[in-house]
C-alpha cells in the first residue's frame, strides 16, 4: 500500500518514518513538508494512503484534502484535537492526535489496510485476525519503541523512557522530570500513562508516576527519587507496594 507524509515538523516526520517502516504492507513513496510538495507528489505518483498534518503553513491539511478530485484514504496525525469531528466529516480513515503511540499507530493502518483489501480484492492481506485470536498490531514484530514526542515550547521534544524520573500531573498540563527542571506538556496524566510501558512506570498517586528504576527508597507513604519527595496515594498503596515486593527478594 503506497503511502506519502505530509508534515512541516521534522521530528514528526522521523517518528512516522520509523513506524511505517515496521509494517510489511506500507510502501512511502515521498515525505513533503507543505501542501504544495505534496501535490507535486501526487502528481508523479498516485498513493493510496496520505498521513496528513492539519496546521501546516499557507495550506492546511484540510484545504489540500479539499482541493484534490482523486481523494486517497486519509489518516490525519495533528496536535490539535479541534478538528476530530470535521476529519470524520472528511471520512478520514483515522485522527492520531499527536504524540501517539506505536499501537495506536497500527490500529490505524490496519483499518487501512482492510479498507484497501475491499476495493482491491486480488490483495491478500498478510494477516487476517480471527475472532479470539491476537490482535493483527500483536502479529506484526515491532519492539516497543524506547522514547516519547511531546508538545512543549512550541515544539515536538523527543524523550527518552529512561530519562524520565517521575511525571506529575496538573490541572491541564503534566510535567515531565528529567533533571532539575521539568518540561510542560499539555496532556493528562491518564493519557501519558497510556504512552508508557507499565513495567518500568507506575501510577502512585493521582497527580504522580514515577519511574521504577528511579527510585531510591521508599518511606512510610513516601517516595524518594533524587530530591524529590513523592507522596503515595491510599488507593494506589497496596497494588504499588505489591508491584515493589515481586521485584524484591
Amino acid at each position: 500500500m503506497r503511502c506519502i507524509i505530509v508534515d512541516d515538523e521534522p521530528l514528526a516526520i522521523d517518528l512516522l518514518n520509523d513506524f511505517i517502516g515496521r509494517v510489511p504492507f506500507l510502501i512511502k513513496t515521498a515525505e513533503c513538508k507543505n501542501a504544495l510538495e505534496a501535490i507535486e507528489a501526487l502528481n508523479h505518483c498516485p498513493v493510496d494512503l496520505i498521513f496528513l498534518d492539519i496546521q501546516m503553513p499557507n495550506i492546511t491539511g484540510i484545504q489540500l484534502l479539499n482541493s484534490l478530485d482523486a481523494k486517497p484514504m486519509i489518516i490525519f496525525t495533528t496536535a490539535y484535537s479541534e478538528y476530530a469531528i470535521e476529519s470524520y466529516n472528511l471520512s478520514a480513515i483515522d485522527y492520531l492526535l499527536k504524540p501517539f503511540t506505536l499501537e495506536r499507530f497500527l490500529k490505524a493502518v490496519n483499518k487501512a489496510y482492510t479498507l484497501f483489501s475491499t476495493r482491491n480484492t486480488s490483495t491478500q492481506l498478510p494477516f487476517t485476525p480471527k475472532p479470539g485470536s491476537i490482535s493483527a498490531s500483536t502479529i506484526i514484530d515491532v519492539k516497543t519503541p524506547d522514547y516519547i514526542f511531546v508538545k512543549a515550547d512550541y515544539k515536538t521534544v523527543k524523550i527518552s523512557l529512561d530519562q524520565i524520573l517521575y511525571i506529575e500531573g496538573l490541572k491541564d498540563y503534566i510535567k515531565i522530570y528529567t533533571g532539575p527542571k521539568p518540561i510542560l506538556t499539555q496532556l493528562s496524566l491518564k493519557s501519558i500513562e497510556e504512552k508508557l510501558p507499565s513495567n518500568i512506570f507506575f501510577r502512585v498517586h493521582r497527580s504522580y508516576i514515577v519511574s521504577l528504576k528511579h527510585i531510591q527508597c521508599i518511606e512510610r507513604s513516601t517516595i524518594r527519587i533524587v530530591e524529590a519527595r513523592i507522596p503515595i496515594g491510599e488507593s494506589y498503596k497496596e497494588k504499588f507496594l505489591k508491584a515493589i515486593g515481586e521485584r524484591g527478594h
